[in-house]
């Protein structure tokens, strides 16, 4: 899953995106509240976990405007203000769930799990290139049918590759989604990832070629008849 953080305590954004990353998502951190405002109108993003106070634009009025754009990804509203009516407040704006700070990590990790349950799923998502496929939900890939262990990281690479069916995606598309628009990470981590996923797939029929200069593209192997 894709993880909106609109947060502007470096401390506090690092802790939330360390823990969901963990979890296997990758996380956009967000500083700004016009910034944050204009990603979510043009970027994509399944849920949001959203800050109240935030320079350039509060964050009850960054989610109104969701609401009233018909964007409804959920949304876990952030805030150090205790009281009822503020909570109310966030609520009534369109808030989904509310957490007060400060709050523990395995709280708030219940609370996005919650609301990842609530978004409509009418159809199993998956993704199929010749014999690897990929459950979007579950974040499971199978080969032939069988399990195939991968870490997370690669995982969320190869979303991205077998999504792309064949067309070279670039680095930094493929570093936005495993570490987050934003994330300060060396271009050289790709490589490493893009290395040992191209072996584990190798034995599949699936081949990662790289367009120097470009990017990666997943292709399947020709079979010969």
């Amino acid at each position: 899953m894709r993880i909106v953080l609109v947060e502007d305590h470096d401390g506090i954004a690092r802790g939330i995106a360390y823990r969901m990353q963990d979890l296997g998502h990758s996380v956009d951190i967000i500083v700004d509240g016009l910034a944050a405002d204009q990603h979510l109108r043009t970027g994509g993003g399944d849920l949001v976990i959203l800050d109240i106070n935030l320079p350039g634009m509060d964050g009850l009025a960054i989610l109104r405007a969701m609401r009233q754009r018909g964007d409804e990804r959920p949304v876990l509203v952030l805030t150090a203000r205790a009281e009822t009516h503020d909570r109310v407040r966030g609520l009534d704006a369109g808030g989904d769930d509310y957490l007060v700070k400060p709050f523990e990590m395995d709280e708030l990790e219940a609370r996005v799990r919650a609301l990842a349950r609530r978004q409509p799923r009418p159809l199993r998502r998956k993704i199929v290139m010749g014999a690897l496929a990929l459950d979007l939900d579950a974040r499971e890939v199978t080969a032939g049918g069988t399990p195939l262990a991968l870490p997370r990281r690669e995982v969320s690479l190869l979303e991205v590759l077998i999504a792309a069916q064949g067309r070279t995606v670039s680095k930094n598309d493929l570093l936005d989604h495993i570490y987050g628009t934003g994330a300060d990470i060396e271009e050289g981590a790709i490589e490493v990832h893009i290395s040992r996923l191209r072996k584990r797939l190798k034995a599949h029929g699936l081949t990662i070629r790289v367009a120097r200069g470009l990017g990666y593209a997943l292709i399947a192997d020709q079979v010969a008849p």
